[in-house]
C-alpha cells in the first residue's frame, strides 16, 4: 500500500497540475509535523522550537534572519479544520484558474499571494504595537489570491455548494473577503485577516496587470526553469546530417486547415489578445456562453 501511495505520488509530481501538487505538499508538511509532535513529545520543547522556525514572526528583524519562513509558513498548518478548510478552496477555486487561464500561474499566484499576506501581517503587528509577539502560518492569503483571481476571471461561474445549490463564485468570493474585513474589527486572529486581504489584493492585481498585457508569472517561471535547468542533464546535440530535403508547396498553409473547418472571428488575433477577449467574454456573459472554438483555445492555452 505505501509503495502504490508513493508510486502515485511520483506520477502526480510527473504528470499532474499544479492545484494537486500543492495539496500534496501541503498535507505532507502537516502529516509530518503530526509525527514531529507524537515523537518529540519526551523532548520538551523540541516540537515548538521547529514551528518557530517554519512560522513567519511578525518581528521584522526575526523574519529577515529566516529569510525561508515567507515561504515555509504558507505550507504549514496546525490545526485539522485549518488545512481542511484550505485545501477545499484550493482545489476548488484553483481548479477554475488552471482551467480558464492556464496550470502555470498557479504557483506564481499562491506564492505571490502568501507573500503579500505575509508582509501585510508583519506590517499590521507593528503599526499596532504587538511586536514580535505573533507567529503567522497557513496557507489563508495564498488561496484567498486563488479565490479572487477566479472571481475576477469568471465571475459568473457557478458552483455547487451543499444545501444552497448553485452560486455564481463572485457572491461567495465577496462573502469571504467581507468575513476577513469583519475579523480585522475583532480580537481573534486580527492579524491572520489582515494576510487574508492582502491575499486578495494580489489576486485582484494580478488579474488587473494581466489584463493591462503584463503577465507577473512569467518572471517566476522563467526563475523556476532555470533552477529546473541546473540539476538536468545536459542533452548531447547529435551531428546535423550533410543530406538537404527540400519541399515545395504553394498552398501549403491552406492546406493545412481540415475540409470544412470555420474561420473563427479571432483567428487572426494575437494570442494575447484572443486570450483576453476570451476572458472579457467570460467576465460579461460566464464560460457557458463560449463557443466551441473558444472553449477548446481556453484549454489548449492552459497547456502552455
Amino acid at each position: 500500500m505505501i509503495q502504490s501511495i508513493k508510486d502515485d505520488i511520483k506520477k502526480t509530481f510527473q504528470y499532474g497540475n499544479m492545484v494537486n501538487k500543492l495539496l500534496i505538499a501541503n498535507l505532507a508538511v502537516f502529516v509530518i509535523m503530526i509525527l514531529f509532535k507524537v515523537f518529540m513529545q519526551p523532548f520538551e520543547g523540541v516540537y515548538d522550537a521547529i514551528l518557530r522556525n517554519l512560522q513567519i514572526s511578525s518581528d521584522p528583524l526575526k523574519a529577515i534572519f529566516k529569510p525561508w519562513t515567507f515561504i515555509t509558513h504558507m505550507f504549514l498548518h496546525v490545526g485539522v479544520w485549518h488545512i481542511v478548510w484550505n485545501m477545499i478552496l484550493l482545489y476548488w477555486f484553483g481548479k477554475i484558474v488552471g482551467d480558464l487561464i492556464g496550470d502555470n500561474k498557479i504557483l506564481p499566484i499562491y506564492i505571490y499571494g502568501g507573500l503579500v499576506g505575509g508582509l501585510i501581517f508583519i506590517l499590521y503587528a507593528n503599526l499596532t504595537g504587538i511586536g514580535g509577539l505573533g507567529f503567522a502560518h497557513g496557507a489563508s492569503a495564498a488561496v484567498m489570491a486563488m479565490v479572487m483571481v477566479a472571481a475576477l476571471v469568471a465571475p459568473d461561474y457557478n458552483m455547487r455548494l451543499i444545501l444552497l445549490g448553485d452560486i455564481k463564485i463572485k457572491y461567495i468570493a465577496l462573502a469571504m473577503i467581507i468575513l476577513d474585513l469583519a475579523g480585522t474589527a475583532g480580537n481573534v486572529n486580527t492579524g491572520g485577516h489582515f494576510a487574508h486581504l492582502g491575499g486578495v489584493f494580489f489576486g485582484w492585481f494580478f488579474v488587473y496587470s494581466l489584463r493591462a498585457g503584463n503577465d507577473l508569472s512569467i518572471g517566476f517561471n522563467n526563475v523556476i526553469a532555470k533552477g529546473k535547468g541546473l540539476f538536468e542533464p545536459k542533452k548531447e546535440i547529435a551531428p546535423k546530417s550533410p543530406l538537404k530535403v527540400k519541399y515545395k508547396a504553394k498552398n501549403f498553409a491552406s492546406n493545412v486547415r481540415s475540409k470544412g473547418s470555420r474561420k473563427s472571428d479571432n483567428d487572426n488575433l494575437p494570442f494575447q489578445e484572443k486570450l483576453d477577449a476570451i476572458l472579457e467574454k467570460i467576465k460579461a456573459k460566464g464560460y457557458d456562453n463560449l463557443s466551441d472554438e473558444e472553449k477548446e483555445f481556453l484549454f489548449q492555452a492552459s497547456k502552455k
